[in-house]
């Protein structure tokens, strides 16, 4: 009996490890990286988050002002860009992408570096015809390393517009219970 409590206790305190890094973010500062192949749905997510972050008192910027029309988001990742926001007050980076359009997904337990997350690019827009969910995924990243990831997930869409309101009501609340 022991032996299994032993081994409950040991497994419990691994399972953060394996997957998502629970971690209240406390955030001052956020540069926002929207993962999008779409221009108008990456500057929409942008946006949308950037508002929400200021409304709440977080001092925030769409990766779209730091980086020249049509330039590759790695360049956010170079030393010379880091030196730059850093020097504006922002350590902190939020990547966001569409993961699918299904409610099963779970967030990621691959902990990349911020460059090789950049890397990454979602295949999904931000609204398909025919779909009644979707599924965003959030990591958030300091000096480079990944500090926390989060999946929301809007059920009951219809539309775009649909997918953007369900997305602004559940980031609101994450961002005041658990990410500010």
């Amino acid at each position: 009996m022991n032996k299994i409590l032993i081994l409950f206790l040991l497994v419990g305190a691994a399972m953060p490890a394996m997957g998502q890094k629970k971690t209240d973010l406390h955030l001052t500062n956020v540069i926002v990286i929207g993962q999008l192949d779409n221009a108008e749905d990456r500057y929409s997510l942008e946006i949308n988050l950037t508002d929400m972050f200021s409304a709440s008192g977080v001092k925030t910027m769409p990766s779209l002002n730091a980086l020249k029309i049509g330039s590759d988001a790695i360049v956010l990742a170079e030393d010379s860009m880091q030196q730059k926001l850093a020097a504006k007050g922002f350590d902190t980076y939020a990547l966001v992408s569409v993961r699918g359009y299904d409610r099963r997904f779970k967030v990621s337990a691959k902990q990349d570096d911020f460059r090789t997350a950049l890397q990454g690019s979602s295949l999904f827009d931000l609204y398909r015809q025919d779909i009644v969910s979707i599924s965003f995924e959030f990591k958030f990243f300091r000096n480079g390393q990944f500090v926390a990831g989060e999946m929301v997930k809007c059920g009951n869409i219809s539309d775009r517009e649909t997918v953007l309101k369900r997305f602004r009501s559940k980031v609101e609340k994450l961002i005041q219970k658990k990410w500010k």
